[in-house]
């Protein structure tokens, strides 16, 4: 059995799907940060059979929870003080989404204005499907991190 050391104040990241930790960790630019991060790939869940977890040391302002809401709303958050789960944070689908997706339509102002933000609000919450603020259009594809 794999031990991974305790954490005594930061952020664990629960019920990731097996696999998907690694687009977590480029989209939430831990890459960036100058803390410990742990990652544990396909760890045993009696729940979900395989699962990623990751250990951020760290306050909550590390994650942008829009971001892992809109990447898989069901992954737990786990806030950690003094080696204890103070807190527990169930994610859902952002209603809004700013400077995360771009447009890609190349008639739409924010290709324009470069310097208009990218904001796409949720239009159909069973499909994740999201539109673009300014032009409407469809929002398909990966992050932009």
């Amino acid at each position: 059995m794999l031990n991974v050391g305790t954490l005594n104040e930061g952020i664990v990241l629960d019920h990731i799907k097996a696999g998907t930790c690694m687009t977590i960790y480029d989209s939430l630019g831990l890459n960036k940060l100058d803390c410990q991060v742990a990652i544990i790939k396909n760890a045993r869940s009696k729940v979900m059979g395989r699962k990623d977890i990751i250990k951020i040391e760290g306050t909550i302002e590390l994650v942008d929870l829009n971001i892992l809401g809109y990447i898989d709303h069901n992954i737990t958050v786990n806030v950690i003080h003094n080696g204890e789960i103070v807190e527990k944070k169930k994610l859902t689908l952002p209603t809004t989404i700013k400077k995360v997706l771009k447009c890609k339509n190349p008639r739409c102002i924010t290709s324009i204005e470069q310097e208009l933000q990218q904001i796409f609000y949720l239009t159909d919450a069973p499909t994740k499907t999201y539109r673009c603020k300014y032009c409407e259009e469809k929002y398909s594809g990966r992050l932009n991190r």
